[in-house]
């Protein structure tokens, strides 16, 4: 599910959306790498500023998703969306990923500018990747028919490791992190208040079902809420602690 076994060609063809953010990721890198635009043009109109954006230019509440400080962190993103956006392009289709990373990303500005000073600067797509991972998580606990235990289990240590290093490494926006993984798991979580998805997910346990248990995949709105309740204070715990 994770590994990457299809051609140039085909990887384009089947995964639109995460080419065309990574070939925006490229491209923009380049931009700010050549000669062409003055000196820091991308940093100064594009990156997310929270004083501007309190001024007025909501746009980089979206415009830092695609920007990255160097060439490392352009690599290390583009790889990670490369590596774990495919499957989830799938599972969901072209339109609705692009519209779970693009609010994961925006949610994690948010964040950002709701909770850190008015001259905190900051670039990159880490906010939207964390938010796949919590769509992933979403997944596991209401969809466990649709990963294996084995890819379940690396999302969950990758997960893991990845918040830990977001405590350990300098320089790393711990909101949009943190937010963004919040908010793909919520958002993988809200159409289980939906009749239709949980109906769904009961036809789809029909053996457990039929032993009249409850259904593996079925989760109680309340439960949904508990969960994210549990989440936010966890949360708020940690950037007390920044």
């Amino acid at each position: 599910m994770f590994t990457r076994t299809e051609s140039f060609r085909d990887f384009i063809r089947l995964y639109p959306i995460v080419s065309i953010i990574v070939t925006i990721h490229l491209g923009i890198y380049l931009l700010t790498s050549l000669p062409i635009f003055p000196n820091n043009w991308f940093f100064e109109h594009l990156s997310g500023v929270n004083l501007y954006i309190m001024e007025g230019e909501y746009w980089r509440l979206i415009t830092p998703t695609f920007m990255h400080s160097g060439f490392s962190h352009t690599l290390f993103n583009s790889f990670s969306l490369i590596l774990f956006g495919p499957a989830l392009e799938r599972i969901l289709g072209s339109g609705r990923f692009l519209f779970i990373y693009l609010l994961s990303g925006f949610i994690a500005n948010v964040a950002t500018l709701l909770l850190e000073p008015l001259t905190y600067t900051h670039v990159g797509s880490s906010g939207a990747i964390f938010g796949l991972f919590g769509y992933y998580l979403a997944i596991i606990m209401f969809r466990k028919h649709m990963l294996s235990k084995q890819n379940s289990q690396i999302i969950l240590t990758l997960c893991v490791v990845s918040l830990i290093m977001t405590f350990l490494q300098p320089n790393i926006n711990i909101t949009a992190h943190l937010f963004g993984l919040l908010g793909g798991f919520l958002l993988g979580a809200i159409p289980y208040f939906n009749k239709k998805e949980l109906s769904d997910s009961i036809k789809g346990t029909a053996n457990w079902a039929s032993n009249r248990k409850k259904s593996i995949s079925y989760q109680s709105p309340w439960k949904v809420l508990i969960w994210a309740a549990i989440i936010i204070i966890a949360i708020i715990g940690l950037l007390a602690q920044k």
